[in-house]
């Protein structure tokens, strides 16, 4: 089929070990269309407001020649907050009233912050409730991402804190870019994997 994310329900049965049997109970809850087979993002997990965050990458190839990162229009490049327990009108999800796009034209409702590249893991801190996210690089650098309702990470006006030169994007982003929490170079290490927060 096309190239594609799909977020899925799957319910369990009991027996001698749970198990889900995707051929009988599988409902998709969000279907995204993938332009490339890369930088896909896939990590997901449920805020203490029991809302489920959804990070996603720009969609691939090099130098995010769609735009994605910067466009609110699309899924891609963003961390989604979505309610699976309630509906929407017609989708199979509701949009918490207090999404920060939510009243925002021209923005898809669902995205919670923008400007990644990829995605890679996205955790909670259990004891404040703070998200992270750990954002793979392009050629320079990897980083870490305390996240903001509402926050842009710059991706592809930059990557971590040094312009990237994706000048197209650049003269029509207005908006405060936010910076990593931490980055390390090429030289350091390479895709960052993300993680949680210990005490």
């Amino acid at each position: 089929g096309p190239r594609r994310s799909i977020v899925s329900r799957l319910t369990m049965s009991e027996g001698f070990a749970y198990s889900a049997n995707r051929s009988f109970t599988e409902q998709i809850i969000l279907e995204i269309p993938q332009p490339f087979a890369n930088h896909n993002g896939g990590s997901i997990a449920f805020g203490p407001d029991g809302y489920l965050y959804i990070g996603l990458g720009d969609g691939g190839s090099q130098n995010d020649p769609v735009g994605n990162g910067q466009n609110l229009k699309t899924l891609l490049g963003s961390i989604l907050r979505i309610d699976v327990d309630r509906q929407t009108g017609d989708l199979p999800y509701g949009i918490p009233v207090d999404n920060p796009f939510v009243d925002q034209v021209n923005a898809r409702p669902e995205i919670y912050a923008y400007g990644f590249r990829n995605v890679w893991q996205l955790s909670f801190d259990s004891t404040t409730g703070d998200l992270w996210a750990a954002d793979v690089g392009q050629d320079r650098y990897e980083e870490i991402n305390r996240i903001l309702p509402g926050g842009n990470y710059g991706w592809s006006i930059k990557e971590g804190t040094l312009p990237f030169g994706n000048q197209a994007v650049q003269e029509n982003t207005a908006t405060l870019l936010h910076d990593p929490v931490w980055q390390y170079d090429r030289h350091q290490g390479r895709s960052i994997t993300g993680g949680f927060v210990y005490r």
